[in-house]
C-alpha cells in the first residue's frame, strides 16, 4: 500500500482564513497520523487576484499554526506548460477536442436553454465536427470528450457513496482559446504529479470533483481517496462570513489566541473523539481518522473559542507567554521591557494568566507592572483612596517601610496584624493597597504583586498615591 500524500491548494487571492486553515489542519493530521506527506501548492493561476502578499500570509499563518509542509511549496502557474502538455495528448488520442464556439454563440444557447426550462450546459456542437468545419481565425478552446452515458461513483471518505449521472455532466474546458489551462485541468494535474492519494476538502468542491474523475480516467491515472467535509456555518446557521469570524489567521494572532488553542478549537469543528474537548496536538495525531468526520456543517462560536483559549493559557509555560505578552506590553506602556522588566513579568505570569482568555488581556493586565511613576488610577481605584483609604495606606506604610524580608507571606502577616489592631476587614486595606500599587481594583493576589514589584517600587507607588492631591 502507498503511503498517504495530502495536500493543501489555496488560492493566494486573500489570507488563510479560518475555513482554509481548518482544511489545512484536517490534511496536516491525516498525513502525520499515517506517517505520510503533507505537502502545500498554491493556486496562483488567477494572475489578477493572485498577490504576492497573501502567498506570504499563507505562509506565514500556516507556520504560525505549526503545520509543517513536506516538500518545497508547488506553485501551480509555473506548471501551466505541463497542464497544457496533457490537454493536448488528450487530444491527440481522441479524448478531447477543439470547439470553436463564440462566447455570443454560446450565450445564445444558454438563453434557449433557459427560455426551453432546459438545464444550462454546452451542448456538444462541435464534439464530432470534422476540422474542416473550422471558422476561419478563430481561436478555439479544448474540451474534454466526457462520457455520456453511465454514472460517475464516488466513494466519499465523509459523505459515502455519492452517484451522477453521466448526462447531467458537460465537455468542459482544458485549455482557453488562448491556450492556457483551466483550474479543473491544473488541479488534476498537479494532484496526479504531486502524487496526492488523498483529498481532504470543503464539500463546497464535490461537483467539481465528478468532473475531476472523468479527467483522472480519461488520463489513464488513479483516481485519489476523496474526503469532502462540511462547510464552516455561524452561530445563526448562514454560511459563515467576517461578522461571524471568517477572519485571517493573522487576525486570531492578533486578537491573542495561541496556535495550540486554534488547532484544537478547529479541529472540533465537524470531528470528534467520543466526548474529548480539550485534545491536544499529540493526541489529535494519535487519534485522527476520517472516520470521526461528520456530515453536518459546524458552527463557528467565538465565545467557545476564548474559553478554550484561556485554558491554553493556564497551560502554556511562563517564560513563553512572557515572550509573547512583551512586545504588546511595551505597546501598551510606551517604552521598551529591559531584561529585568522580563523577570518580573515571568514571575507574575502564574498569577495573571489565571485571569486571562487571551493574550491581549493578559497583556493588559500586567501592563501595571511596567507603567511609570505616579501611577495612573482607574475611577474605581480612585475611589478606593478617598475617605479613610489613603490614611489607613499611609499608617501601613510605615509597616511596610520596617519591614526588611519582601516576602508576600509576610506583607501578608503584616496587613493582618494592621486590619485586626484597627478593627478593620483586611479588604479595608488590602484594595487601597491595590488600588496604590496597580492602579485598578482587579489583579493578581496583592501580596503576590508586592513580592514581585520589589520593596523599592512598592513604597513608591504607595507614597504617590497617599501623597496625590493633598
Amino acid at each position: 500500500m502507498s503511503p498517504v500524500v495530502t495536500r493543501f491548494a489555496p488560492s493566494p487571492t486573500g489570507f488563510l482564513h479560518i475555513g482554509g486553515a481548518r482544511t489545512a489542519l484536517f490534511n496536516w493530521l491525516h498525513a502525520r497520523h499515517t506517517g505520510g506527506k503533507f505537502l502545500l501548492r498554491i493556486e496562483d493561476t488567477d494572475r489578477l487576484r493572485s498577490t504576492q502578499a497573501a502567498v506570504d500570509a499563507i505562509f506565514d499563518g500556516l507556520q504560525w499554526l505549526g503545520l509543517d509542509w513536506d516538500e518545497p511549496p508547488v506553485m501551480q502557474f509555473e506548471r501551466a506548460p505541463r497542464h497544457a502538455e496533457v490537454a493536448l495528448k488528450l487530444l491527440a488520442e481522441g479524448k478531447a477536442y477543439y470547439c470553436y464556439a463564440s462566447p455570443e454563440e454560446l450565450e445564445a444557447m444558454r438563453a434557449e436553454q433557459k427560455a426551453k426550462g432546459l438545464p444550462v450546459r454546452y451542448d456538444g456542437r462541435w464534439r464530432d465536427r470534422p476540422a474542416s468545419d473550422a471558422p476561419a481565425g478563430v481561436k478555439p478552446v479544448v474540451r474534454l470528450k466526457a462520457e455520456q452515458t453511465g454514472e460517475t461513483v464516488l466513494t466519499d471518505k465523509v459523505q459515502g457513496e455519492v452517484r451522477i449521472a453521466n448526462a447531467q455532466m458537460d465537455d468542459m474546458i482544458l485549455l482557453r482559446a488562448d491556450g492556457t489551462p483551466t483550474y479543473m485541468l491544473s488541479v488534476v494535474v498537479d494532484d496526479h504529479d504531486m502524487g496526492i492519494t488523498q483529498v481532504i476538502r470543503g464539500d463546497d468542491h464535490l461537483t467539481n470533483t465528478f468532473r475531476q474523475i472523468q479527467l483522472y480516467k480519461a488520463c489513464g491515472w488513479d483516481v485519489p481517496d476523496f474526503a469532502h467535509i462540511p462547510l464552516i456555518h455561524g452561530p445563526d446557521g448562514a454560511k459563515l462570513s467576517k461578522r461571524h469570524g471568517a477572519l485571517g489567521a493573522e487576525a486570531y494572532r492578533d486578537m491573542g489566541f495561541l496556535p495550540e488553542a486554534i488547532r484544537n478549537y478547529l479541529l472540533r469543528l465537524g470531528w470528534g473523539h467520543g466526548d474529548a474537548e480539550i485534545i491536544s496536538t499529540e493526541q489529535a495525531i494519535e487519534w485522527f481518522d476520517l472516520d470521526g468526520c461528520g456530515r453536518a456543517p459546524s458552527r463557528f462560536d467565538m465565545a467557545k473559542l476564548t474559553n478554550l483559549n484561556g485554558h491554553y493559557m493556564r497551560e502554556a509555560d511562563n517564560a513563553r507567554l512572557a515572550g509573547l505578552v512583551a512586545p504588546r506590553i511595551e505597546a501598551l506602556v510606551g517604552h521598551p521591557l529591559n531584561d529585568g522588566d522580563l523577570a518580573i513579568l515571568e514571575q507574575a505570569m502564574t498569577g495573571l494568566k489565571e485571569r486571562a482568555k487571551t493574550l491581549v488581556e493578559l497583556a493588559e493586565s500586567a501592563a501595571f507592572f511596567f507603567r511609570a511613576r505616579p501611577l495612573a488610577l482607574d475611577d474605581k481605584a480612585a475611589k478606593q483612596l478617598d475617605g479613610d483609604g489613603r490614611q489607613t495606606l499611609a499608617a501601613f506604610a510605615q509597616i511596610l517601610a520596617a519591614t526588611e524580608n519582601w516576602r508576600q507571606d509576610v506583607m501578608e502577616e503584616h496587613a493582618r496584624q494592621f486590619a485586626e489592631t484597627r478593627e478593620l476587614k483586611l479588604g479595608k486595606l488590602a484594595q487601597p493597597l491595590r488600588s496604590a500599587l496597580t492602579g485598578s481594583t482587579v489583579s493578581p493576589p496583592i501580596f503576590e504583586v508586592m513580592q514581585i514589584l520589589g520593596r523599592e517600587e512598592c513604597l513608591g507607588r504607595i507614597q504617590d498615591a497617599v501623597e496625590a492631591n493633598r
